[in-house]
């Protein structure tokens, strides 16, 4: 079944990245971004600047949301409760559902609430996307990659895909999906924690001597703990990801990275926390992890 009306839950970087190129598939009256009434109140009068150019995007409050062909959660892992809350009137019998969330849960939270049978499992990748002050700059945008849950009714993935491609999104339907999730999360354990504590960017956090250290040893921590989940990642696949951040603007930086200059609550509860509590349950040593957390709670608190 063709999609022909998508809703988006998150306006910034990835939402907003993703977002303009599939209004241009579906035509831009088909395509809402959707808030909690209160934060819509806030910023329904943003204006959106997307590489230097002024964007105008229809959004509603979550109150005036009717069911849609396809709704696609792209907020940061500390809005995702509110999300699911907000999505609730986008969803009807056949309304599919992508999540663009980091990390390796947010589509458990999702089917509890509305079932596996028009959920998949994704992830975004390879983006370079900086979003500031309302204006979102990238080179790279990336690609999605995603694929079927054990209980994802057959011909979701296709119905998904196809919007991709319509809208030139470049993309890949993963046999393993889970192995890419875990894949993904080892990059952004590395990457993303690094360059919050250090105030880095994709550049320093290669160039620079200790931050490329805490980058590959945050990386190889979570290598481990994957490995001890019984996901087989190795060292070519770190070696992938740090390809993929050597690809990127030396200048741009990852989100937390971003949230440390708009002084916003970070993710890093759904990267080291999540490392370190399954190594906890594996009897696995990750104190590079340990650090991250420690040095992010600390600056967090310091705003």
């Amino acid at each position: 079944m063709p999609i022909e009306t998508v809703a988006i839950i998150g306006k910034g970087a990835v939402g907003l990245l993703h977002g303009s190129k599939i209004a241009k598939a579906v035509g831009s009256k088909h395509l809402e971004y959707v808030m909690d009434d209160e934060r819509y109140l806030r910023h329904r009068t943003d204006r959106i600047v997307i590489n230097g150019e002024i964007q105008t995007f229809t959004t509603i409050p979550a109150s005036q949301a009717k069911p849609v062909d396809l709704v696609v959660l792209a907020v940061k892992a500390t809005g995702l409760d509110q999300a699911i809350n907000s999505m609730e009137g986008l969803v009807g019998p056949e309304t599919r559902i992508i999540s663009l969330l980091n990390g390796v849960t947010s589509e458990e939270a999702i089917a509890a609430r509305y079932g596996w049978k028009h959920l998949v499992l994704a992830i975004t990748q390879g983006m370079d996307a900086v979003f500031i002050d309302n204006a979102l700059t990238f080179t790279h945008p990336g690609e999605i990659r995603l694929g079927a849950a054990p209980h994802t009714e057959a011909g979701v993935v296709e119905d998904i895909a196809g919007l991709l491609e319509r809208a030139g999104i470049s993309h890949v339907v993963e046999k393993d999906i889970r192995r890419r999730m875990w894949t993904k999360l080892m990059m952004n354990v590395g990457i993303n924690q690094t360059c919050m504590v250090y105030g880095g960017t994709y550049g320093t956090a290669l160039s620079d001597g200790e931050q490329n250290r805490c980058l590959i040893a945050a990386m190889r921590e979570a290598k481990a703990v994957a490995n001890a989940e019984g996901i087989a990642l190795t060292e070519d696949d770190l070696n992938e990801m740090v390809d993929i951040i050597a690809n990127l603007d030396p200048n741009g930086m990852p989100s937390m990275a971003q949230d440390r200059i708009n002084r916003k609550r970070t993710e890093v509860a759904l990267f080291a926390g999540t490392i370190i509590e399954r190594a906890e349950h594996h009897g696995l040593l990750v104190p590079q992890n340990r650090w991250l957390l420690k040095r992010v709670r600390e600056i967090e608190s310091s705003w």
